[in-house]
């Protein structure tokens, strides 16, 4: 017997059982069927289709000899390789004959394999004759008239479909050839047996498709192999529908999920697409009668519908949302549209056009009727959608399609376009796309940055914009070739940096004190990761330089807008505009405001412009020319060779970066040589239009201000004087109410002022830089100026008259405005002059003080009287930025890289800047003041009306109970805000000593300097140094000092005392004492607090030169970078917090005494006393600061060394400042679980505490007390943990009592412990022994008490509570200790007067006696079970 092949056998194996089953002769299990040849006449056979009728005829064979296998190439190429070669099998003993007739393919060959068809049982049928002679030619629309496409069998030929359609008309067409398809219900209804046919109506849809053909439709019988293969199908077919007859529907629908439930699911998937293959065309479906259907008859295609619905909707609902979003009301969801229909067709589809017989509505749905836009609002929120000018189009807006705002894919009913698809036009490869793209983006950015949208979207437009990548969108713009494109880009990129309200606020306050400076708008927030760098030498380490250059463009543009700009080489493409391309006058000045912007970001970037190859060059000789002609139109083509007041604007900014810059624009670039062209002749006599003459004048004044300012360009001022004497003479003339450029007229005469007052300080510094430069002796000194006190002294007299006109103008309605706006203007120089007179070797104190007399009764008293500025004064509250802080006014949109200066709508809204507001008199009358009482001192006194005026007083009253916040938006305002409180302390500080009447509000005015202090910015840091020298540590604003102030405080504590009838405190009789010796100390404790700023003595004196117009110094007029205050909110704290810094150890154990710096006792001291000052009588100065800041600072007192602490002063002083903490209303409002400013959390600052006072306490009261407050039960149980975990060492060391702790035991024991762990911990330290009374009574009482509450507590608790609760309890009874034993089951309440500090029951009350029965039975009870 033959056996089977196995895995192992080898090929010699497999060929042995090969030659065994040969010799056998057995039959072989399969047989190989040949496919017959028709062509050929073959029939199918066996045995790999050899015929056998052939098989003894002799072949022909021609023997060559050495024949090659292969023909050898015809072709001297090189041969070619076939990819089949490979594949091909050729055996040695094969024939060569063979092979060629098996591959011969000549024609021979071929008609040698034609056979003739039989054709004898064919039936034959004549063409129909008829009277044409030709036959007609067949037409598509006839064809398909004749017979339908899914009748004619699939795809046939045309004249196959209309011989089809012959045989049908003709009848001929046996049953058996007929297509399945064309047979029609009925005929199957036929051609089964009546008790076959099945009522629809009783049976559900499946009976009805598995019988609605006439035979099977997944089974063919091609597989069975009979001759009667067909036959045997349709007698299966039948037993099937025998079958289902006599079924129920019910039970024809169980057996239909027994089936989907046994067999694989791919198989069910295979046999439904095969039976939808089956089904007809929607056309010839609609045609049929409808068969009712239930869903329940086919589960599985009801869940996959639904399942791709509601897989549609989540990609509906969980899209991600838009950038910017609309808010509106509530609406029902809109049904969807139905479906396209033929019907609904305008041209209906014929059935001769190719391809068009099948409706697909989805691709016709472009077709549709835009659907109406909602009437109704949505809470939902919407995609915002804007108009060509940057307009928002409300969703239930129904605009016309002729405007062209429809055109866009996502909701096609909305008219506008979202950002999004502005961003892809914007690439467009159309230039009018790209064009309109980039204009409707600047519109949107403009009407975003004056804040238009910020009541109706979500979110910032500006930042969207920016985060999506708008700066290289723009960016891209720029290069691209098209002008047009240019122009639209570079208008969305000034609509983007510049905003001309921050611009015209800018140039308003220009003529203010110190108007020219600025800050730089740097961001104020940026990301810096060092991290990685801490471990890192110094030299190692890179700068910032190097950081910057190796970020990538978005990392910096992300962080600072103008920055990746820069980076990205905007610059050389913004010279390449214009001076290549030559754009239109829009475009120039769209590109100078651009740079102006650049230019105002920082120093650096000032740099950068000017070191732009040729573009300042460029920008000088096309508009700044020395000589141009006359514009033919007041709107020129091209502003080429005119000068222009933008480019004059930009070379100002330039200047105020600093000296150097300066220097190079007046020298490099020649720009004094274009000041005299400008400025040598009035405006009215300029080539140019009156409103762009007067606007580059005032420009140019300005900027020679600026050059001024730092000591330069005062040659001009000689060259031009004849021209600034007639300028001068002419300020009445032109100030003309009824003039429409009045506005214009002002700023250049503000502008002339300016660069006056500058001149003026810059010939006062003549005379000291003179000597200066002779006893220098090598010293760098600058060189004195060309201008001396001599050229500027006779300007005054003119001025003054000017000035007394300007008052007198005031009566005047007309000339009111015009008056009040240049008033400011003539009081800053006149503080000018006077200030350089007083330092000059030619001034006459005799004369000089009659002439101040004089100018005080003539013009500053009748001013200051005058019924018009009386009524600015009672604006200065509402036009204060510090006293509305929580103003109602919502600022325009900023982005943390783009900072701005708010200022879009600044005229509709009270402010620094508006006509109504007295800030910019006020101030200049200030200086002034301060000025000449300095030099006539009897003067003060005839201003004490204005200190005591009603407005005034209210408005210092609220600054002093103000929190002003800083930032770009508010900063620029705030300096001339603190110029001006400092000015009226100023005189404050002058008035107290020698008018009762102001010394009254002495206090507020103390208040008022207290808060201003870590008010100032960046370059005031000369006036926080006045305002610590003069009036903060003043005796005479400290009036309660000398008037009754600490026996007061003395005489209160004595009535504490007589209530509580206990000593609380061992400070409590000594605050009056401690005050009273803090006042006598005011002078050492001022030098203290100077000696801990002395490291900003660089910026006092940079600030000093700024304010007291010491022009030659000054390096910049670009203010310091906007980091923050000058003096930090906790300043009082600070000699405290340094000495910490210094000498403390943040893990505790901190040095001995001896080791602390020289004087560090002393300074310590010192603060301690003008702490205890503030918090007695300036409460509200401290305001600022959080109680857990005040607690963590205090906590230096213990780290800063072993035993400073102990040091009797510092004992006193400490022990006073915590009874002022532990105040009632202080310890609702001490909240521990705040981070302290400059901590993590108050928790390791705690921890450290613990450790030093293991340390080094020595069981100190004071130091115990401080370790004692945070365990109070309303803060964190971790550091009660601490306590009784891994410091429970220091429970036999903390002796505090109740009464010397002086604060309620109540907040220690209430509400009961709830910490598991910590009472478990309390409960340890009880029965181990660590804790006892007698060592640590507070906390002896607290823990009974919790411990008490826990184990008699009725509350519902989790099983793990209440094992522990009866744990407990039945250690508690067990206990041999009987004292500790009763403190814990008779604990009644804390008491400060008994023995141990609580009371307790006499026996134990029935309730708690119950519960311990309970407990112990039931541990009997499981003791009995247990043996």
């Amino acid at each position: 017997m033959l056996r089977r092949p196995k895995p192992t056998d080898s090929e010699a194996d497999l060929l042995r059982e090969q030659e065994k089953f040969l010799t056998s002769g057995a039959p072989s299990a399969a047989n190989v069927v040949r496919r017959p040849d028709k062509r050929r006449g073959e029939a199918g056979g066996e045995e790999g289709g050899h015929n056998w009728e052939n098989e003894g005829r002799p072949k022909d064979v021609v023997t060559i000899e050495d024949l090659a296998d292969q023909l050898p190439s015809l072709t001297p190429a090189p041969p070619k390789k076939s990819r089949f070669k490979a594949s091909r099998v050729t055996f040695e003993d094969e024939d060569a004959g063979e092979i060629l007739d098996r591959h011969d393919t000549h024609v021979s060959a071929v008609l040698s394999r034609i056979v003739e068809r039989d054709t004898s049982s064919t039936p034959i049928s004549l063409p129909p004759l008829t009277g044409m002679a030709f036959p007609k030619v067949l037409h598509r629309s006839e064809t398909s008239s004749q017979v339908p496409l899914s009748s004619a069998g699939g795809k046939k030929s045309i004249f196959a479909r209309q011989i089809a359609a012959q045989r049908l008309k003709e009848g001929k067409t046996p049953s058996h050839c007929a297509p399945k398809a064309a047979q029609t219900p009925e005929h199957r209804e036929q051609n089964l047996r009546p008790e076959n046919s099945m009522d629809t109506d009783q049976c559900g849809a499946a009976v009805d498709q598995l019988t609605a053909g006439s035979g099977p439709s997944l089974l063919s019988g091609q597989g069975l192999g009979g001759p009667d293969s067909s036959g045997e199908t349709m007698r299966i077919h039948r037993e099937n529908q025998l079958k289902l007859q006599a079924m129920s529907q019910s039970e024809i629908l169980q057996e239909q999920r027994k089936l989907l439930s046994q067999l694989d699911p791919r198989l069910v998937d295979f046999v439904r697409s095969r039976k939808a293959q089956s089904v007809p065309s929607s056309a010839s479906v609609s045609k049929q009668p409808k068969v009712k259907s239930s869903k329940d008859n086919f589960p599985l295609e009801n869940v996959s519908r639904e399942s791709d619905s509601s897989a549609a909707a989540a990609a509906v609902l969980f899209q991600k949302p838009q950038e910017v979003e609309m808010e509106g009301e509530e609406e029902l969801p809109p049904q969807p549209p139905a479906a396209v229909t033929e019907e609904d067709l305008l041209l209906k589809p014929q059935k001769e056009w190719v391809h068009m017989d099948k409706l697909e509505p989805e691709k016709l749905e472009w077709m549709r009727d835009l659907p109406s836009p909602r009437r109704k609002g949505t809470k939902k929120a919407m995609q915002a959608r804007f108009d060509f000018a940057g307009s928002l189009i409300p969703p239930t807006e129904d605009l016309p399609t002729h405007l062209g705002l429809h055109h866009h894919g996502e909701e096609p009913e909305r008219a506008g376009y979202s950002l999004q698809e502005l961003f892809l036009l914007s690439r467009s490869q159309l230039i009018q796309q790209r064009s309109l793209a980039l204009s409707t983006l600047a519109n949107i950015l403009s009407k975003a940055r004056s804040g238009e949208y910020l009541s109706v979207l979500q979110g910032s437009v500006v930042s969207t914009l920016l985060d999506a990548g708008l700066l290289f969108l723009l960016r891209f713009a720029l290069d691209d070739g098209v002008e047009g494109v240019i122009t639209a880009a570079v208008h969305a990129l000034k609509a983007l940096l510049v905003c001309p309200e921050d611009e015209e606020c800018l140039d308003c306050t220009f003529s203010w004190f110190r108007g020219l400076a600025s800050f730089p708008l740097l961001p104020s927030a940026q990301e810096e990761e060092e991290e990685e760098e801490e471990g890192l030498p110094e030299c190692m380490k890179e700068t910032a330089k190097e950081k910057e250059d190796g970020k990538s463009d978005h990392d910096v543009a992300r962080q600072d807008v103008v920055k990746g700009l820069l980076k990205m080489k905007l610059l050389p493409r913004l010279r390449y505009i214009l001076e290549v391309v030559r754009p239109s006058p829009r475009v120039v000045q769209n590109v100078l405001q651009i740079l102006t912007r650049i230019a105002r970001h920082s120093s650096s970037s000032a740099t950068q412009v000017l070191d732009c190859p040729r573009l300042m060059e460029m920008l000088v000789s096309e508009f700044l020319p020395i000589s141009w002609t006359a514009p033919s139109s007041p709107l020129p083509q091209s502003v080429y060779g005119l000068p222009l007041a933008s480019a004059m604007k930009l070379l100002r900014v330039l200047a105020t970066s600093g000296r150097h810059a300066c220097a190079r624009l007046f020298n490099s670039l020649g720009v004094r040589e274009r000041l005299p062209c400008l400025l040598s002749a009035e405006p009215s006599e300029l080539l140019l239009e009156p409103a762009e003459a007067l606007r580059i004048t005032t420009e140019a004044y300005r900027l020679w201000a600026v050059a001024a300012g730092y000591g330069q360009a005062c040659k001009l001022f000689i060259d031009l004087y004849p021209g600034l004497a007639k300028a001068l003479q002419s300020v009445h003339r032109d100030l003309v109410h009824s003039d429409p450029l009045l506005h214009l007229q002002l700023q250049w005469v503000l502008a002339l002022l300016s660069l006056l007052t500058q001149v003026t300080h810059t010939a006062g510094c003549h005379q000291e830089l003179q000597a200066g430069m002779v006893s220098s002796q090598g010293e760098e000194c600058p060189p004195p100026p060309p201008v001396s006190w001599g050229h500027v002294s006779g300007l005054q007299a003119s001025l003054l008259g000017h000035l007394k006109g300007f008052v007198k103008s005031l009566d005047h309605p007309v000339q009111k405005d015009s008056s009040v706006a240049v008033i400011p203007a003539y009081l800053a120089y006149l503080e000018a002059y006077y200030h350089q007179l007083s330092r000059q070797n030619c001034f006459k104190p005799v004369e000089t003080l009659q002439e101040l007399e004089q100018l005080t009764s003539e013009v500053l008293l009748p001013l200051l009287s005058h019924h018009v500025v009386q009524g600015l004064i009672k604006n200065l509250k509402p036009s204060s930025v510090v006293c509305n802080v929580q103003s109602s006014h919502q600022g325009p949109e900023t982005s943390p890289s783009l900072p701005g200066l708010a200022c879009p709508g600044w005229r509709d809204r009270p402010g620094l800047v508006v006509p109504s507001s007295p800030f910019p008199l006020l101030t200049g009358l200030g200086l002034l003041l301060e000025t000449i009482t300095g030099i006539h001192k009897g003067l003060s006194c005839k201003f004490t009306g204005l200190l005591l005026s009603e407005p005034v007083i209210g408005y210092l009253r609220s600054c002093s109970q103000a929190t002003p916040t800083l930032s770009h938006t508010r900063a620029w305002l705030l300096r001339h805000e603190h110029h001006l409180l400092y000015l009226l302390l100023r005189l404050a500080h002058r008035l107290v000593p020698i008018e009762p009447d102001v010394a009254k509000h002495a206090s507020l005015y103390h208040q008022v300097a207290l808060v201003l202090l870590p008010w100032l910015l960046p370059g005031s840091e000369y006036l926080g140094h006045e305002l610590l020298s003069t009036i903060i540590f003043s005796k005479d604003f400290i009036s309660e000092g000398h008037s009754g102030g600490p026996e007061a405080v003395e005489l209160g504590e004595l009535k504490l005392h007589e209530e509580t009838q206990h000593r609380t405190s061992p400070s409590l009789h000594t605050v009056g004492a401690l005050l009273r010796e803090a006042c006598v100390q005011l002078p050492s404790i001022r030098g203290c607090f100077l000696t801990q700023l002395a490291h900003l003595e660089p910026s006092v004196l940079t600030s000093r030169d700024a304010l007291l117009g010491r022009n030659p110094w000054i390096s910049s007029h670009l203010l310091p970078e906007l980091t923050g205050p000058t003096v930090p909110s906790d300043w009082p704290f600070l000699p405290l917090v340094s000495l910490y810094e210094r000498t403390g150890v943040s893990d505790g154990g901190g040095l001995a005494v001896e080791e602390l710096p020289q004087g560090a006792l002393q300074a310590v001291t010192h603060c301690l006393q003008w702490l205890l000052l503030l918090e007695v009588w300036r409460e509200e100065a401290l305001k600022v600061i959080l109680p857990v800041a005040k607690l963590a600072r205090l906590s230096c007192v213990f780290l800063c060394s072993s035993d400073l602490f102990l040091e009797r002063p510092v004992q006193k002083l400490t022990w006073g400042l915590f009874r002022l903490l532990t105040r009632q209303s202080r310890l609702d409002s001490l909240d521990l679980n705040v981070p302290p400013p400059g901590l993590a959390s108050f928790q390791d600052l705690y921890f450290a505490l613990l450790t030093q006072y293991e340390a080094v306490s020595f069981g100190d009261r004071l130091f115990g007390c401080w370790v004692l407050l945070p365990l109070q039960r309303m803060y964190s149980a971790s550091m009660r943990l601490a306590v009784f975990g891994e410091h429970v060492g220091m429970l036999r060391s903390l002796g505090v009592t109740l009464e010397q702790l002086s604060i309620p035991i109540e907040r220690f024991t209430s509400p009961p412990e709830d910490s598991l762990p910590l009472l478990c911990l309390y409960f340890r330290s009880l029965v181990t022994g660590t804790l006892k009374p007698r060592w640590c009574p507070l906390l002896y009482v607290v823990t009974l008490s919790h411990v008490n509450s826990f184990i008699f507590s009725q509350d519902a608790a989790a099983q793990e509570v209440e094992a522990a609760r009866h744990s407990m309890l039945r250690k508690i009874y067990y206990l041999t200790d009987e004292v500790l034993r009763n403190h814990l089951l008779l604990f009644r309440l804390p008491q400060k007067h008994s023995e141990f500090g609580f009371d307790t029951y006499k026996q134990l009350p029935p309730i708690r006696e119950k519960r311990l029965e309970s407990v112990l039975r039931r541990q009997d009870s499981s003791d009995d079970k247990g043996d």
